[in-house]
């Protein structure tokens, strides 16, 4: 009973700073376009984790990752990638860098949950070859997500400067998938062992 009252107590925490978040970033947005762009991933997030938590229900860690994941995307729909506050000149760069950790955790975040989509179901078998998919899967992710953008922008035109996040800089979008490999790597490298221990409790 003492650990339903704990899950359910962490649900509860989850969604409430999840909305307060959603809610904060929708007052006033820098630009009300870029601000829809900027969340609808966590908005799609939210929609299929509340489909699948009977059916499948993720480690506390996936849960985390998924809400901090939120978070980076939410703040950044609320002033833009380009004028987050903090983030300026950050590493001795002209441009404000905080669309890299967005990036990053495109990487990151989805590398613990794909490994532990493949673990709990058997899909791959060795250690290396599940690495070696994730990492790819994690790679696919980044660049179809940047094709996304593009299209967006050939929609959309000008409207959707905010959203690409370029900042003049002609690399972003190769940065930005390089990114996303670093983030992938280091969950692997830094969180399979806690990984391992949250899924041998499940």
């Amino acid at each position: 009973m003492a650990i339903s009252q704990q899950k359910n107590t962490m649900k509860y925490l989850w969604l409430s700073v999840f909305f307060s978040t959603l809610i904060w970033s929708g007052v006033h947005p820098k630009d009300s376009f870029t601000w829809f762009l900027e969340v609808a991933p966590a908005l799609i997030a939210i929609v299929v984790l509340v489909f699948t938590y009977q059916s499948f229900r993720l480690s506390t860690l996936a849960y985390i990752l998924i809400l901090i994941h939120a978070i980076i995307l939410m703040v950044g729909g609320h002033y833009t990638y380009a004028e987050v506050p903090g983030f300026n000149e950050l590493f001795g760069s002209t441009r404000n860098n905080y669309d890299k950790l967005g990036h990053f955790a495109q990487g990151f975040v989805p590398a613990i949950i794909a490994r532990e989509i493949i673990l709990r179901k058997n899909i791959i078998n060795g250690r290396r070859w599940q690495a070696f998919f994730i990492i790819s899967f994690c790679l696919a992710f980044s660049a179809f997500y940047e094709l996304i953008e593009w299209w967006v922008a050939l929609a959309s035109g000008e409207g959707a400067e905010a959203f690409l996040g370029t900042q003049g800089y002609i690399w972003d979008t190769q940065s930005d998938m390089g990114m996303a490999l670093l983030g992938a790597i280091s969950a692997l490298l830094l969180l399979s062992r806690l990984h391992d221990r949250q899924l041998a409790r499940l």
